[in-house]
C-alpha cells in the first residue's frame, strides 16, 4: 500500500478523484484530464473528467446534507469558516506552491489571492450566519402580526475559472456555506486543484459535515449537467459572457436564481490634469498584472491628446521593464498565458489590429505561451483589440480632445464591469464615474479592486448579480413570509 504524502496539500498529493459526501472517489473507466504546467508544459497531475451522473451523484448528496447543515447554531457554521481560514493560513504558502505551478501565477499575484482575497472573504462570510436576520412588521388587518424569516436557497452549484481559481471559487463556496446552503463546486478543467479539491480538503480539516460541501472536476459535460440539475437552486458561474449566457439561458428555462460575473472591456480614462506618476503606476499593474488574464484588467487606455506622447513613452518604458519568464522565479513579473487557444486568440486580436493602422510601440511577440508587455497606439474604438476582451498583457491607447468623447468611448461596448478615472478634480471625477456604464469606477486608481464588505459586479453584458457582502447574502438566502392572526377575523364572505 502506497504511503501518503507527508503534505496532503502539496501538489505531489494524489488529486485524481471526485470529492463526494466526504469520500474521495476515483471513478473507474473514464477518462482523465491531465493538468499542465503553463510555464513549462509538463504533466503535474490528472483528475476525473467527471459525468452527468458523477454531477447528479453530487447533487443528492447535497440535498441530503444541507437541512441538517442549515439547523446547526450560527456560531457552528461560522466556527467551520473561521477553522478554514486558519488552515489556508497555516497552508497558504504550499498553496501558493500550487498555484503558480497550476495557474501560471506569479509569486506576487498568488500572494494577493491567498493573503489578501480569499482570507477576505472568508472573514466576512464567518459573519454571515448572525446576519441573517428578518424583521418584525404590524399589519394592516387589525390583530395580525407579520414576520420574514430568511432562509438557505439549498443547493448552490459554484462553477469556479482558471484565472483566480482559490478565491473566485472561495468567494462562492464560503458565504454559500456560512448561509446554511450545500454546494457542488466545478472548478475550472485548467485548475481543478487549486480551484476546487483543496477547497475540500480545508473544510474537511475544518470540520464541514459530510455532503455539504462536493466537488467535481470535469469539462463541459460536468458543467451543463451542473446548470440542468434540477435540485440546483442558484447558479454561481464566473466565466466568459458567452459561456455566461448559455447558462442563463439553462438556468432561467429551469427558474434557477443566478450570480452571474462575465467578461468585462474595462477602460481607464486619463484626463489633462491627471497625476501621471499615479496614472501610470496603475496602468502599468491594471494592464499587466496576471498577464493581463483578469476579468477587472484595463482594456483600455483612454488619454487625453494633450498628454499621450508622454503617457506612450512612459508606459513602454515600464512595459520594456518588466520581467518576463517561469513565476517559480520569485522575480518574474509576468508569467505565461493558460493555455495555446487563449495565446492565440488574443495575438489574433493584435495581429488584426494592426493591418488596421494600429501601430507597436513596444512588445506584440511571444514565445510558446509568454507574449510580451505590449503597448499599442494609434488604436481606434473599432479595433479587435479594443472591442473585445483580449485578456492579456496589451495595453491599447486611444486618445480624446474632450470628455464627451472620452465617455462616448468608455460606453461604446457592450460590457460594463469596471472603470477608473484619473484627474486631480476629485468633483469631476465623481461627475464623470456616475456616467460611466459600469458596475464599478475607481477614482485615481486602476480597476483590479475587490474587497469583501464591498458589492462586486457589472452591468449589461458583464453579468447578472453581485458577490460580497450583504449583496451575496440576498443572492444565496431567499425570504419567507409567516403571518400570524392573532384573534379571528371577520371575513365579507
Amino acid at each position: 500500500m502506497a504511503q501518503a504524502p507527508s503534505e496532503p496539500y502539496a501538489l505531489e498529493t494524489d488529486w485524481n478523484y471526485i470529492y463526494t459526501n466526504g469520500e474521495e472517489k476515483t471513478p473507474r473507466g473514464q477518462d482523465g484530464l491531465e493538468v499542465k504546467n503553463p510555464a513549462t508544459q509538463e504533466s503535474i497531475a490528472e483528475v476525473p473528467d467527471s459525468t452527468a451522473r458523477d454531477i447528479d451523484n453530487a447533487v443528492a448528496a447535497a440535498v441530503e446534507a444541507q437541512a441538517e447543515w442549515a439547523a446547526m447554531p450560527p456560531q457552528a457554521r461560522a466556527e467551520v469558516i473561521q477553522k478554514a481560514l486558519g488552515i489556508l493560513q497555516e497552508k497558504g504558502d504550499i498553496i501558493a506552491e500550487n498555484l503558480v505551478a497550476e495557474g501560471g501565477s506569479t509569486q506576487f499575484k498568488a500572494g494577493v489571492e491567498l493573503e489578501q482575497l480569499a482570507p477576505g472573504i472568508m472573514a466576512e462570510a464567518a459573519s454571515f450566519p448572525t446576519r441573517m436576520d428578518g424583521k418584525h412588521a404590524d399589519s394592516v388587518i387589525p390583530n395580525k402580526e407579520n414576520e420574514v424569516h430568511r432562509e438557505p436557497q439549498g443547493v448552490i452549484g459554484v462553477i469556479s475559472p482558471w484565472n483566480f481559481p482559490f478565491h473566485l471559487s472561495m468567494r462562492a463556496v464560503a458565504p454559500a456555506l456560512a448561509l446554511g446552503n450545500a454546494v457542488v463546486l466545478k472548478p475550472d478543467p485548467h485548475t481543478p486543484i487549486t480551484g476546487g479539491l483543496i477547497l475540500a480538503k480545508l473544510f474537511e480539516d475544518a470540520g464541514l459535515p459530510s455532503g455539504v460541501l462536493n466537488v467535481v472536476p470535469g469539462g463541459a459535460e460536468a458543467g451543463a449537467r451542473v446548470v440542468s440539475n434540477p435540485d440546483v437552486d442558484v447558479i454561481s458561474f464566473t466565466g466568459s459572457t458567452e459561456v455566461g449566457k448559455q447558462i442563463g439561458e439553462v438556468a432561467g428555462r429551469n427558474l434557477k436564481v443566478q450570480a452571474l460575473e462575465l467578461g468585462g472591456n474595462n477602460p481607464q480614462i486619463v484626463l489633462e490634469d491627471a497625476e501621471l506618476d499615479v496614472a501610470l503606476d496603475a496602468a502599468t499593474f491594471g494592464s499587466f498584472m496576471h498577464q493581463g488574464q483578469v476579468c477587472i484588467k484595463i482594456n483600455r487606455h483612454i488619454v487625453h491628446e494633450s498628454i499621450a506622447d508622454e503617457y506612450t513613452d512612459r508606459l513602454t518604458a515600464r512595459a520594456e521593464g518588466l520581467t518576463v519568464g517561469d513565476p517559480s522565479n520569485p522575480d518574474v513579473e509576468v508569467g505565461p498565458i493558460i493555455n495555446e487557444s487563449q495565446r492565440d486568440q488574443m495575438m489574433a486580436f493584435l495581429e488584426e489590429s494592426i493591418a488596421q493602422g494600429a501601430t507597436i510601440e513596444t512588445g506584440g511577440d511571444k514565445d510558446d505561451l509568454y507574449v510580451e508587455p505590449t503597448v499599442l497606439t494609434d488604436v481606434s474604438n473599432e479595433m479587435p483589440i479594443s472591442c473585445n476582451e483580449h485578456f492579456g498583457p496589451i495595453a491599447p491607447i486611444i486618445t480624446f480632445s474632450d470628455i464627451e468623447e472620452a465617455i462616448a468611448i468608455a460606453n461604446d461596448t457592450g460590457y460594463g464591469l469596471t472603470s477608473s478615472v484619473h484627474t486631480r478634480d476629485i468633483q469631476r471625477g465623481k461627475s464623470i464615474a456616475k456616467r460611466i456604464e459600469a458596475g464599478m469606477v475607481h477614482l485615481n486608481d486602476q480597476p483590479i479592486n475587490d474587497e469583501p464588505h464591498i458589492p462586486f459586479g457589472g452591468t449589461k453584458a458583464s453579468g447578472l448579480g453581485r458577490y460580497n457582502t450583504d449583496a451575496i447574502i440576498e443572492e444565496f438566502t431567499e425570504t419567507k413570509w409567516i403571518s400570524v392572526q392573532n384573534e379571528p377575523r371577520e371575513f365579507p364572505i
